[in-house]
């Protein structure tokens, strides 16, 4: 890279941790790169659900410290200093708008009526990789399990997710085939390409009439994207990747598939958590399923698709079997929140320095209701925040939640009990501990104070 300075005096960029019989190598530190003044990495990983819960057995009674974990979220036990769950949020411009959940929810846009024309805004994952890509290989890491990317260009445009785990391993970790040189000349080819194209373009551009316009420029700003990507690639070739010890790099390179469900999702928060260890990214976003289509669980007895469960129309069979999806996928969340506290850096674990968004688009998925939105935010005690207590934005208007009359708790899963309990309002908070400089994202009305020291 060009800011990277060689001089003798800096630590190498190969040096290795030794211990236990395996090694592996450091990531790019500030001190490899001649920084005076090194800062202390602040992560930001975002993951999404599809279709809700089961909100019969999932909503959480009380507010405060003493709140009762329900049994889908026992798993989180463990880990109640470090988890928030929060109750009553809402995106106010995406209220009965169900197909464009998970489009949305990292960046609240405003989502038309039926037949308006569609545009998304920025996400707010990228917002935070804007500000601290630069220092590592991949500005952003997008993945997903099943269904489709939750990041979005400041162009409103999609960025592609990789779900193939071995293709992740090899993007992270691989040993390039190809000397530099061939891979840099594969680079300034696809350049040259990418500039004829934009030439072209903009040639044609000047005929079209205004509809046509606007598709092009969508396609021109995935081209400026490749581009980005491209120059990125090129100026970190003479960076080596981290190195895995060879029992992990097996372990992160097995070929599963959802028959091996839980096996599989691990998979993925393994991936996830080695590109943070290494400091291969600081900004992770991962889908988990996709809300027309995500696989049954085989391994606990679930054949149908997660829509399907949704649909439940208050059968009890089938409210039980969502149930024991919600647990399954509330599960794989505290198995990651285990790998980030696992590894120490210095007086602080992974989890300190890593803010973990987990939730979905929609809270009762039989009506699309996508209000009291069931949302967990976990770790960053380095990024000042404090947890400890359910967040709850419903009962500063209601007097108690009653489980029992499923229909009326399935309203305040349709329509916010508070107007003012915005997803961007965490979104916001979660950019400020992020260190993006701004006051507002989307319809934020303001930060959320009881979450931050």
């Amino acid at each position: 890279m060009s800011n990277v300075n060689l001089n003798k005096w800096q630590i190498g960029r190969r040096t290795f941790l030794r211990g236990v019989g395996a090694s592996i190598s450091l990531p790019l530190l500030n001190c490899m790169a001649g920084d005076p003044t090194p800062s202390k990495p602040r992560r930001s990983v975002f993951l999404y659900i599809p279709n809700g819960v089961n909100t019969l057995t999932w909503q959480i009674q009380k507010a405060g410290k003493d709140y009762e974990l329900t049994a889908p979220l026992k798993s989180l036990e463990k880990h109640r200093a470090d988890i928030t769950p929060i109750s009553g949020l809402h995106h106010p411009m995406v209220l009965g708008k169900h197909h464009n959940c998970e489009k949305v929810w990292l960046t609240g846009a405003n989502v038309p009526g039926d037949g308006g024309a569609f545009r998304n805004t920025v996400s707010a994952d990228q917002l935070i990789a804007d500000v601290h890509g630069a220092q590592t290989r991949f500005s952003s890491l997008e993945m997903a399990i099943e269904g489709t990317s939750l990041a979005w260009s400041k162009d409103g445009i999609q960025i592609p997710a990789e779900r193939n785990t071995q293709q992740i391993f090899n993007a992270l970790f691989g040993v390039e085939r190809d000397s530099k040189e061939t891979i840099r000349r594969r680079l300034s080819r696809r350049g040259s390409i990418l500039d004829l194209v934009a030439d072209d373009a903009n040639r044609v551009n000047k005929k079209l009439g205004s509809e046509d316009r606007s598709k092009l420029d969508e396609y021109l700003t995935a081209v400026r994207q490749v581009e980005e990507r491209t120059k990125r690639a090129d100026e970190w070739l003479n960076v080596p990747k981290p190195i895995v010890p060879a029992s992990e790099a097996a372990r992160l390179q097995r070929k599963l598939s959802m028959a091996q469900a839980g096996e599989y999702y691990r998979l993925f928060y393994d991936l996830m958590a080695m590109a943070l260890r290494t400091d291969s990214t600081r900004v992770i976003t991962c889908g988990i399923g996709s809300e027309g289509n995500t696989s049954g669980i085989p391994e606990i007895g679930i054949l149908q698709t997660r829509h399907g469960l949704s649909h439940h129309n208050g059968d009890p069979e089938q409210l039980r079997r969502l149930t024991a999806c919600d647990t399954f996928l509330v599960e794989q969340l505290s198995y990651f929140l285990d790998l980030l506290k696992q590894h120490k850096e210095g007086e602080q674990t992974l989890l300190d320095t890593t803010q973990v968004l987990w939730g979905s688009g929609m809270a009762y998925g039989h009506s699309h209701g996508n209000a009291n939105l069931p949302t967990i935010l976990c770790g960053g005690k380095a990024l000042g925040y404090k947890h400890g207590t359910h967040v709850d934005f419903n009962l500063s208007k209601i007097e108690k939640y009653d489980v029992s009359d499923a229909q009326n708790h399935y309203k305040i899963c349709s329509r916010p009990v508070n107007s003012d309990a915005r997803v961007s309002n965490l979104l916001l908070t979660m950019l400020q501990r992020a260190d993006v400089k701004t006051d507002k994202f989307q319809d934020s009305v303001g930060v959320i104070s009881s979450i931050v020291a």
